[in-house]
């Protein structure tokens, strides 16, 4: 198994097939931005399999697909087929925004992606609009239905709840997930760029005990994805919520995955500066040998903890560049 210094085991990596998006939330990307990744510095398919493939013979057998908005890259399909074909890897899911899911859920899950994640934010077309810079509910709520009927083991909702913007949605969204047998994580808005510096989100510890009276929930104890969320659940099931607090109650002691970057870099945590440039290595002629002993040396970089309370201005780079 992959481990750090401080004894972690390292089981799960999220992979960024694009840094572009076709929206600009206001927690992500600011209007106007330029500042993409050249496509030349890409990693090609075949170059992501491999990586996949190095980190899967060291025990790695958890993967997301993230963007950026992942189903901008052209065929993301035929890249997830040959991903869940390799030896070692037993779980492939993604994270999306939705606009272009109806069109290609059914070919996702074909390809073997087993779950799927929806950003989502507001149920309201107008906040929608305000807060993705789209008027996109329309798109989006075409693809949570299409993902209903695809056959995905879990379909989940992901809110970033924020003060005096959507979270007095909060019980509507828990209502609408209810009617569609939808997941909901709720998640802890990230000071990442001057866009998350600039957001003020929601204690969701300081919510959970409204939350948990009003709709009846219970810790849950079923293994529901290998990230960061807290479960809990109505008694007849036919309710899941999540929570994912890296501000309120960071869960650094117990993190299990990096994150590979649209231009092979990996980093380490979402809160620090750690990472490590593998595209030299692929792009270089290096062997399997030394592709996985860059890998090991990676980990070896990643810091026992995010310091994002401590430093709010400390990461300048935008969430879409690190990877979802």
């Amino acid at each position: 198994m992959l481990s750090d210094r401080f004894g972690r085991t390292i089981d799960y990596l999220r992979v960024s097939v694009t840094d572009r998006c076709d929206l600009r939330c206001t927690y992500c990307l600011p209007k106007g931005f330029k500042g993409f990744e050249e496509p030349a510095n890409w990693l090609t398919f075949d170059e992501i399999e491999r990586v996949i493939a190095a980190f899967a013979r060291l025990g790695v057998h958890r993967y997301r697909l993230t963007g950026g908005e992942p189903l901008l890259r052209r065929n993301l399909p035929a890249l997830a087929r040959k991903l869940t074909a390799l030896p070692g890897v037993e779980d492939l899911s993604l994270t999306t925004n939705a606009t272009q899911l109806a069109s290609q859920a059914a070919a996702l899950t074909d390809a073997g992606v087993s779950r799927i994640n929806v950003s989502l934010d507001s149920l309201q077309r107008d906040r929608v609009h305000a807060i993705s810079g789209s008027d996109c509910l329309d798109k989006v709520l075409s693809g949570l239905k299409a993902a209903s009927g695809a056959g995905f083991r879990s379909v989940k909702v992901n809110m970033v709840p924020m003060e005096g913007v959507n979270d007095d949605e909060i019980e509507a969204m828990v209502a609408f997930c209810i009617e569609h047998g939808f997941i909901l994580r709720l998640i802890e808005a990230m000071p990442m760029g001057q866009t998350g510096q600039n957001t003020r989100g929601v204690d969701l510890n300081a919510l959970l005990p409204r939350l948990r009276e009003r709709f009846d929930l219970h810790p849950s104890s079923r293994e529901l994805g290998g990230g960061p969320a807290r479960y809990w659940e109505r008694a007849d099931g036919k309710f899941t919520l999540g929570l994912i607090t890296p501000m309120s109650q960071h869960f650094c002691p117990t993190c299990n995955r990096v994150r590979l970057s649209v231009d092979g870099t990996l980093y380490m945590c979402l809160g620090q500066e750690a990472s490590y440039e593998l595209r030299p290595l692929l792009r270089g002629g290096a062997s399997d040998a030394e592709l996985e002993a860059a890998i090991r040396a990676a980990i070896e970089l990643k810091p026992e903890r995010h310091e994002f309370v401590e430093s709010p201005g400390k990461v300048v780079r935008f969430m879409s560049m690190t990877g979802g």
